[in-house]
């Protein structure tokens, strides 16, 4: 995508700060590798949403960036310092998987290497890798309420991310509800791949260039902001 190297985008923080807008008061929601787990950082503290973590702590709070503060047994799912809220509970990766699979996450928010427009998921088999790492991601993509994925738009090599059909192994199919990346929010529908939000100095136009997958324009399209 070199004719939109100058284009402005959004940085990790900034694509969580998004993020954080979609997480309503009373949810449990799962943050899973990458760029979600930046999303505890963004919700006010006060806000009664329980934040999930499928290496087993529930209720936590921010990603913790003073090392005076870091409890080094109190960690996210990527091994980053996070803060005990009230009530953060502990418990075994079997109790962990046992919540996830009974179906009592409303969102989990998960890093993506492709996604369909039909809401197809691959993300733990990068591209020249001989194997991959699926972790919880599979169990969270089939029995989480809401799939939302936070990823760039584009690879480093300028490709979209969004396809008209996945190309890399699956982590699972027609699982995803909302695409936030660093220029646009996409939601997954039977009509399609929506475009909700584009970033300011983009046009719906040049998303819909930058995007392998054919996308509608919402009637009520808005400009992304945080």
């Amino acid at each position: 995508m070199t004719a939109y190297a100058s284009k402005p985008r959004l940085d990790d923080m900034a694509m969580a700060l998004r993020a954080a807008r979609d997480v309503e008061e009373g949810m449990i929601v799962n943050l899973g590798m990458g760029i979600p787990m930046l999303v505890s950082s963004f919700v006010n503290p006060d806000r009664e949403v329980i934040f999930h973590s499928e290496n087993g702590i529930v209720g936590f709070g921010r990603v913790i960036e003073d090392a005076a503060l870091v409890d080094p047994y109190c960690v996210n799912a990527g091994g980053q310092p996070i803060e005990r809220a009230r009530g953060t509970s502990f418990m075994s990766h079997d109790e962990s998987f046992a919540l996830i699979r009974g179906g009592w996450i409303d969102i989990t928010m998960l890093g993506g290497l492709e996604v369909g427009a039909n809401g197809d998921l691959a993300n733990y088999h990068p591209p020249g890798k001989l194997v991959g790492s699926l972790g919880g991601a599979q169990d969270l993509a089939f029995c989480a309420k809401k799939v939302v994925v936070l990823m760039t738009h584009h690879t480093k090599a300028g490709q979209s991310k969004i396809m008209s059909q996945v190309r890399l192994p699956l982590t699972a199919p027609a699982c995803v509800s909302r695409v936030i990346t660093d220029i646009a929010v996409i939601d997954i529908t039977p009509d399609g791949a929506v475009l909700r939000e584009h970033l300011a100095g983009w046009t719906p136009e040049e998303v819909q260039r930058a995007t392998d997958a054919p996308l509608v324009i919402a009637d009520d399209l808005a400009e992304l902001s945080l």
